[in-house]
């Protein structure tokens, strides 16, 4: 029901593949806005009389100018992630030596060495973030330690208390874990959940036009079943009136051959056609059958119990149950059942299958996208799927109206949908009925 994350084919990709994490430009620009605190703040300091050592610093604020501005005039074609690091880094490293050179941790501006880190958490892989986690760690402890102490204008030096210097420290240790890790979670999952929800719109897209392909299969059946039928008419009282000349007879024949064959082809047509989505409403039976149809001969038992009314047969529900059948039959050891039945308000749909059930760790999060949810089952071979089916069948059930719940029991695992009556029912007046039949 969904695909594993091909580990391989993403580890071989090179740089030049890749998309990129950040671009070159919100770097720049980043950059600029520290470029013009830093050299804000030097001024400031300078007005009030704080005495620091303003030719190293004044030389590192240059120095990132002088980058940007390199970068402005001779921007890289493309921003691959070691380059993004190394920027991150330089911006690292140019800040914490600020902090060094201006009070260390008596500097009120030291917080501003979170950002590099936390903007690699948001583009860069764990492993790029916890690294540039480390460094900034080490060179905030270095920035304390070697610390060149600021003086106002009296001469007397400024610095904190060496508990508070020590609480500074820690604080800034504790958020660059904090900042780090919990944006590159948000930012993960945010990402996920983007990926899948492409994955739910390309499935629907597909179910629709499977649905359209479907209709305009059936419609081509019926309006060619009556030239097909003239075509055997003719092609048989031209082989009674050809006694006297056999060869021609048995082109006749042959003709008419060839249009029983294409009525055959076109009347299976045409019921895959109204199978295949032809239907706009449909008894409750009939779509729970037309889901698990593609699902039956795949080793259990699939037996459906359903009473109902007339329903829609929407494109998002059709694929919906099929996903979520194919999930059961997946890891059922030897049967499935699905049952529907309808309520004074609701309509109900429970699938259940007797195979190994959901993880108890997992089941509250049974449905967001890539997570492992299930243990290997028969018909897998041992695979665990991503999750990522789940997802697509809840996401696009709760936009018809439906209502999911994961369970275990009975045993194996349940899935139970139960949508309003108003929301599924089916206008009785609408529904079409089958496809028109013609006699050949």
């Amino acid at each position: 029901m969904s695909a594993p994350t091909p580990q391989r084919g993403l580890s071989s990709i090179d740089d030049t593949h890749r998309a990129e994490p950040i671009r070159m430009r919100t770097l720049i620009l980043l950059r600029w806005f520290a470029i013009g605190g830093q050299f804000a703040a030097v001024t400031v300091a300078g007005l009030i009389g704080i005495n620091f050592a303003r030719v190293p610093v004044l030389a590192l604020i240059a120095a990132a100018l002088a980058v940007n501005i390199w970068l402005y005039v001779r921007p890289p074609r493309r921003t691959s992630p070691h380059r993004a690091i190394a920027h991150l880094a330089f911006d690292l490293v140019q800040m914490s030596t600020l902090i060094a050179l201006t009070g260390g941790m008596s500097n009120p501006f030291a917080l501003l060495v979170l950002a590099p880190v936390t903007i690699a958490a948001t583009t860069l892989n764990a492993r790029q973030t916890v690294a540039l986690g480390l460094a900034t760690v080490a060179l905030i402890s270095l920035a304390a330690l070697l610390a060149v102490p600021l003086h106002d204008a009296s001469g007397q030096q400024l610095q904190l208390n060496p508990i508070l210097t020590l609480g500074h420290w820690l604080a800034l240790v504790i958020g660059v874990v904090f900042f780090a890790g919990y944006t590159h979670r948000v930012t993960a999952e945010m990402t996920a959940t983007s990926n899948a929800l492409f994955a739910t719109q390309m499935a629907l897209a597909r179910e629709q036009r499977l649905q359209h392909i479907g209709g305009v299969v059936a419609a081509a059946a019926h309006e060619m079943g009556t030239p097909l039928a003239t075509i055997k008419l003719i092609a048989g009282e031209l082989a009674d009136e050809l006694d006297d000349r056999p060869e021609l007879r048995e082109d006749a024949i042959s003709l008419r051959q060839s249009a029983d064959r294409c009525a055959h082809i076109l009347r299976s047509m045409g019921q895959a056609g109204k199978e295949d989505l032809m239907l706009r409403a449909a008894p409750l039976r009939t779509v729970l059958e037309d889901a698990a149809r593609p699902h039956a001969d795949r080793g259990p038992v699939v037996e459906i119990v359903a009473e109902g009314p007339g329903i829609v047969r929407d494109p998002a529900i059709m694929h919906a149950l099929r996903n979520l059948i194919q999930n059961a039959v997946d890891f059922a050891r030897s049967r499935v059942v699905i049952e529907g039945h309808e309520s004074a308000s609701y309509l109900t749909v429970t699938i259940r299958d007797d195979g190994p059930g959901y993880p108890a760790a997992l089941l509250a999060r049974i449905g967001d996208p890539y997570l492992t949810s299930r243990r290997g089952g028969a018909q897998r071979g041992g695979y665990e799927g991503m999750g990522l089916g789940l997802f697509i069948a809840k996401t696009l059930l709760e936009r018809t109206g439906a209502r999911l719940t994961f369970a275990n029991g009975g045993p194996g695992a349940i899935v139970s949908v139960r949508w309003p009556l108003n929301r599924i029912r089916a206008n009785e007046r609408a529904a079409l009925g089958d496809n028109p039949t013609w006699d050949l």
